[in-house]
């Protein structure tokens, strides 16, 4: 039997009319209708994955529904917004049912662990893409934003950088992992975690924050431009995992400088914020480093474990020069 459109949105994303914060109305109409809590403003981010530019065919089903709602997640997690509802828009080869099931078990996993609904989208037939919206809310005037870091102020990341990339080369053929540690990996580049918790904490503390989707170096730049401020990097200080510890220093610093794909928050706060910092980590149960400095004079300064200048030309991710497989 062969699922029409609105069967397959009935079977795979309608779910119960619970009453959720924020949605006043959700499927089922051609618009949904939300409501922003008072003294709260709307926070509103789109991402989206293309089969064989952002992951490759081999992934699962319930893996890419994970990556596609986490990474729109980051987003927000970069702001300190509190996650609200989602919309899925979503085209499709073909309508095939053990594939949506699996699809939309990974979907809402994360979303119910988020407390998020989904509350509209659209399906068409196509090669398979996917396009999310997140909406949250953040106290007026609170959000997190790349434009405020200041001279003085200190560099951090959350978690660890370059698995993702390292599992990507493995893919590619150029590193050989043994097998579990390419299970790390993988999981690392199919299955990121959102630090929302952390960005919440962050709201008050931290001068700026992004999210690193195409790379430390490259995101850093936009932080760097838009704060009009230069930095100096401790590139041999940047946390990485055991499994990628073990491979040459000059592929982690390929994997952990411009890797893409971490989705940890990258951010700035004033030297006396560092006991503020710490309590965030704790209390949203993520790991944080202290990386670098933001300076006065423009530009990067990329310094090796010795304190010696090392070449800041590593390019990351871009979706017209990149391909991802």
């Amino acid at each position: 039997m062969s699922l029409g459109e609105f069967d397959l949105i009935q079977r795979f994303f309608q779910r119960g009319p619970e009453p959720q914060p924020g949605v006043a109305l959700g499927i089922g109409d051609d618009c949904a209708a939300l409501v922003p809590t008072p003294g709260q403003q709307w926070l509103i981010s789109s991402d989206m994955l293309v089969e064989g530019r952002h992951f490759l065919s081999t992934v699962a089903p319930e893996r890419l529904a994970h990556k596609a709602l986490a990474v729109n997640l980051s987003d927000l997690a970069a702001c300190g917004a509190t996650p609200r509802g989602f919309t899925l828009a979503i085209a499709l080869p073909r309508a095939d049912a053990s594939w949506l099931e699996r699809f939309a078990a990974g979907l809402f996993s994360l979303a119910d662990e988020h407390r998020i609904p989904l509350v509209g989208g659209d399906t068409t037939a196509g090669p398979l893409n996917l396009c999310i919206t997140v909406f949250g809310e953040a106290p007026i005037g609170t959000a997190l934003l790349r434009s405020g870091a200041r001279p003085g102020d200190e560099l951090y990341v959350s978690g660890t950088v370059g698995d993702a990339r390292l599992a990507l080369e493995a893919f590619r053929g150029t590193v050989s992992l043994a097998g579990d540690h390419f299970e790390r990996v993988r999981r690392a580049m199919e299955l990121p975690q959102p630090r929302v918790a952390l960005g919440q904490a962050l709201r008050g503390i931290a001068s700026s924050a992004i999210d690193i989707s195409d790379g430390l170096l490259g995101d850093l730049a936009h932080v760097l431009r838009r704060s009009g401020v230069g930095a100096t990097l401790m590139a041999d200080e940047l946390p990485r995992s055991a499994v990628l510890a073990a491979q040459p220093v000059p592929l982690q610093r390929l994997c952990s400088l411009a890797g893409g794909d971490d989705y940890e928050l990258l951010f700035t706060a004033a030297p006396e914020r560092r006991a503020a910092i710490a309590a965030a980590a704790i209390d949203s149960g993520t790991r944080v480093t202290r990386i670098g400095r933001i300076e006065t004079e423009p530009g990067l300064r990329l310094l090796d474990g010795a304190g010696q200048g090392l070449s800041a030309d590593y390019e990351s991710f871009d979706h017209f020069k990149t391909v991802h497989g």
